[in-house]
């Protein structure tokens, strides 16, 4: 699967997670005050490098990854898939 960075960046406004520039765009998901995961991508339009890594960092598998590239997982689903797998208490 390859990704873009405008469909990245959907994904990240989508599940309401901060970011800010710095050599790249860094970020991160916050859930009741803590920090729960935290990814970066490139600047760069086009295919994004790394892709590979982005949904582990999430806490999500590859295809839960694709899912929410393609607007058929949200904000609350995720949070549901990070309880499930120990990320959240």
């Amino acid at each position: 699967m390859t990704i873009k960075a405008h469909q990245f960046d959907h994904v990240v406004s989508k599940f309401q997670m901060k970011s800010r520039n710095a050599g790249d765009r860094l970020v991160w998901f916050v859930y009741e005050g803590k920090l729960v995961t935290h990814t970066r991508r490139s600047h760069r339009s086009g295919d994004l490098p790394f892709q590979k890594s982005m949904p582990k960092q999430l806490g999500l598998t590859p295809n839960e990854f694709r899912q929410a590239v393609a607007c058929k997982l949200n904000r609350d689903e995720y949070i549901e898939i990070l309880r499930r797998k120990g990320y959240l208490k």
